[in-house]
């Protein structure tokens, strides 16, 4: 049975706007970059599926870091929950109808660890029952405005870990209550 973790970068206001936290330190990048290695795969809300199809071609202006991480990005498999989506890129399922029913047969059929991106999604998969764990990634900015993490009321969480992750990022990991 796979594990679903939703986790993403914020500030430590609570907000998850990737344009205005800007890149990660090159050691944190090297984290993710590692860590989606070792993932089963991701799930994907559309708003968060649209900005990372960014690592879908390669762009001039990329370094070492940035050809690894989309290298391992595009090697693993993603479903996109989206019902006003068509189509979707390379090594991508479109998950438009019975969303609870297909997230619930990946859980199934799947094992390891499958991320969990985009705060309204993690609310309804919250909502079922759904996320085994959450991973607040906290950067050291404050936004005052953007989408939150949790795209809800919290849910009742349980710490279960801190880890400093690079230079300057600290990894919050809970698990429901």
């Amino acid at each position: 049975m796979a594990k679903f973790v939703f986790g993403l970068m914020q500030s430590l206001d609570g907000y998850v706007d990737h344009q205005e936290l800007g890149p990660p330190a090159p050691s944190t990048f090297r984290h993710f970059i590692e860590h989606v290695r070792d993932l089963t795969g991701m799930v994907y809300g559309r708003r968060t599926y649209e900005i990372m199809r960014y690592w879908d071609e390669d762009q001039p202006d990329w370094d070492t870091g940035d050809h690894d991480f989309a290298a391992v990005w595009r090697s693993q498999p993603k479903w996109v929950v989206s019902r006003s989506l068509k189509s979707v890129g390379p090594n991508a399922t479109l998950i438009a109808d019975d969303i609870e029913a297909a997230i619930r047969g990946l859980k199934a059929e799947r094992s390891g660890e499958i991320d969990v991106a985009g705060p309204d999604l993690a609310r309804s998969l919250t909502d079922l029952g759904l996320i085994d764990e959450y991973r607040l990634y906290l950067r050291p900015v404050v936004l005052g405005r953007g989408t939150p993490f949790f795209a809800g009321p919290r849910p009742p969480l349980r710490l279960v870990a801190s880890d400093l992750i690079g230079e300057d990022m600290i990894r919050l990991t809970y698990v429901p209550a």
